[in-house]
């Protein structure tokens, strides 16, 4: 497997010393509730699967037994993955075309982490829980840490129109779902495109445009 911290991007940092101290143990970032993320799992054809990823935050962080899970909803490439390998990496990025791909594509890389990953994790998971939602079935995972690492350090921005691209590979994911109204989720990914219209700059346009293209062939 080739060494995971060889993406391009600048400095890396490996978390020894946790940056955020308000970070979960392991992880080198805080967050609250969930956040979307790509995970990259190993397939049987040994490439590195790219899937988008909801990641919760353990509501107390400072508890050593209050762990990061996440859901997978039906027998995805991730699920399958996730059972057979037990591992895989975590990623926060802000590459809303890897973003898209991740969330309507089937993508697969030859190293896990991504070149837009403004950090990593790479986790082993164990199933916790499971359960169905009208006729899909989840398994909720246990995300633990095992290496981590930031490669850049940033300023963060409030972004409208990347936070409508992602809202609408979510509302597209559920189509078709039972459970779930088409119409209204139609209206809902007319509404991002309209933000992404009003708000976008060149590479959330390039990223809409990724995904009307996965969106029509669906």
């Amino acid at each position: 497997m080739s060494d995971p911290t060889d993406t391009e991007g600048g400095d890396h940092d490996h978390v020894g010393t946790r940056p955020d101290p308000l970070a979960p143990n392991g992880w080198p970032v805080a967050w609250e509730g969930c956040v979307e993320s790509v995970v990259t799992t190993l397939g049987p054809n040994d490439r590195w699967n790219v899937a988008a990823l909801g990641v919760f935050a353990p509501e107390e962080p400072s508890d050593p037994h209050d762990r990061v899970t996440a859901r997978t909803w039906g027998r995805t490439r991730t699920w399958r993955n996730f059972v057979e390998r037990g591992e895989g990496y975590v990623q926060f990025t802000r590459d809303p075309v890897d973003f898209v791909e991740a969330a309507c594509t089937v993508r697969e890389e030859e190293s896990p982490v991504l070149a837009s990953a403004d950090a990593w994790v790479h986790v082993a998971v164990e199933s916790v829980a499971e359960g169905a939602e009208g006729e899909t079935q989840w398994v909720e995972w246990e995300l633990t840490p095992i290496e981590a690492s930031v490669e850049r350090r940033v300023v963060p921005t409030v972004d409208r129109a990347h936070a409508a691209v992602v809202d609408a590979t979510v509302a597209a994911s559920r189509l078709g779902v039972s459970g779930y109204d088409d119409g209204t989720l139609h209206e809902r990914i007319r509404h991002c495109e309209s933000v992404v219209d009003s708000c976008g700059g060149r590479r959330v346009r390039d990223a809409w445009d990724r995904f009307e293209r996965t969106l029509d062939r669906s």
